[in-house]
């Protein structure tokens, strides 16, 4: 039936469900203290000792005469680690920028600031600042995968507002955005197996609205660092439909999208076979629907009571099949009546909003099997 949003459930829920938290409360403020702690030291050496590096190089001529300048073909060249950053750091940039664009909460600035980032004191170069001054347009830098941001959504205009026209908040504060940027990229420097994948901020977005809407200034106030553990498990329960070279193994992208089918055929054998007749492939729709956690298809109160049961659910990522599935069987009797490019259009623009009659109708199709 969902988290009661009331006095701060669902994210307490959630730190619990996405195995963050001790099952132990006794245990909770210790732990609490030394993960915020943890990030904190990767936010110092991640992005405040290179921003510092970097200031530093500019500053001096000499520097041009050391072993390590920006020409240095050498692969350990902190430079060249820089530059290769950079190139991460400029598409997780353009994404997380529109975020969720119909809505203005994450162009809103944050109550709490990261201090360690903002202190005056600093002069370093932030990731706000190395965004701003690097020559590299973000739009070279193409990381897709079949079409993850294709098709617009429900409410998702993406062009709504032009990179460009961000309003710049004054000194000193930070929208909800660049705390999604950081997170990201610290994600992506600590996992340069995976990196950054266009996608991964449509999944970071949800977990960090909940937690820095939270009642509790307590736990408002670290949201950053809450978000970054929570994503980085579930990340490590579902990177590996982010990782292109699996996507035709046992654990990859291909095999989940194909079980949605396999799963449908057994449910409806009716609406499989005309999916399978028009050659309506699982890929054209599943991919984003199974990669993203429906986060696309539905708006972002929705898509939060979707995770809810997802959560909970203790095979959560063979719930989401059945999500999927129940979907499908849905709109049967539209897609039963509808050629290709009608039923097409359907899949990709999902049309049903009630999400609680999705998850009923999961739950139902879960107890028949």
């Amino acid at each position: 039936s969902g988290i009661p949003h009331e006095e701060g459930i669902r994210s307490l829920c959630w730190k619990i469900l996405l195995n963050y938290l001790p099952l132990d409360q006794t245990l909770w403020e210790s732990f609490l203290k030394k993960q915020r702690e943890v990030y904190a030291q990767f936010l110092r050496e991640m992005i405040i000792q290179p921003g510092i590096a970097k200031a530093n190089l500019g500053l001096s001529r000499a520097d041009v005469t050391l072993e390590d300048h920006p020409l240095n073909p050498n692969p350990d060249s902190r430079w060249n680690n820089y530059f290769k950053d950079n190139e991460i750091l400029l598409q997780i940039d353009k994404d997380v920028r529109r975020l969720y664009p119909d809505m203005a909460f994450f162009q809103r600035p944050t109550e709490y600031p990261c201090q360690l980032i903002l202190d005056p004191q600093n002069d370093y170069e932030t990731l706000r600042r190395r965004v701003e001054q690097t020559t590299l347009k973000a739009q070279t830098v193409h990381r897709n995968r079949s079409g993850v941001t294709n098709v617009s959504s429900p409410g998702k205009a993406l062009n709504l507002y032009p990179s460009n026209e961000y309003e710049v908040l004054p000194s000193g504060t930070e929208a909800h955005w660049e705390v999604v940027e950081r997170i990201l990229f610290i994600y992506a420097k600590l996992n340069p197996g995976i990196a950054y994948v266009q996608g991964m901020n449509e999944i970071v977005g949800p977990i960090y609205y909940t937690f820095a809407t939270d009642p509790s200034s307590q736990w408002k106030e670290h949201a950053e660092a809450d978000t970054f553990f929570c994503f980085t498990n579930l990340m490590s329960e579902n990177r590996d439909n982010f990782i292109k070279s699996l996507d035709d193994s046992q654990c990859g992208i291909t095999c989940k999208m194909e079980s949605v089918y396999a799963m449908l055929k057994d449910k409806d054998p009716q609406l499989f076979l005309k999916l399978e007749e028009q050659n309506i492939k699982p890929q054209y729709f599943t991919f984003r629907w199974l990669t993203l956690l429906l986060s696309q298809e539905f708006l972002l109160p929705d898509v939060i009571r979707i995770w809810d049961s997802l959560f909970s659910d203790q095979d959560r990522f063979h719930f989401l099949l059945l999500v999927c599935c129940a979907m499908l069987i849905l709109i049967r009797d539209s897609l039963l009546a509808g050629d290709f490019t009608a039923n097409m259009r359907l899949l990709q623009d999902y049309p049903i909003s009630d999400v609680h009659t999705i998850l009923t109708k999961a739950k139902e199709l879960q107890e028949n099997s």
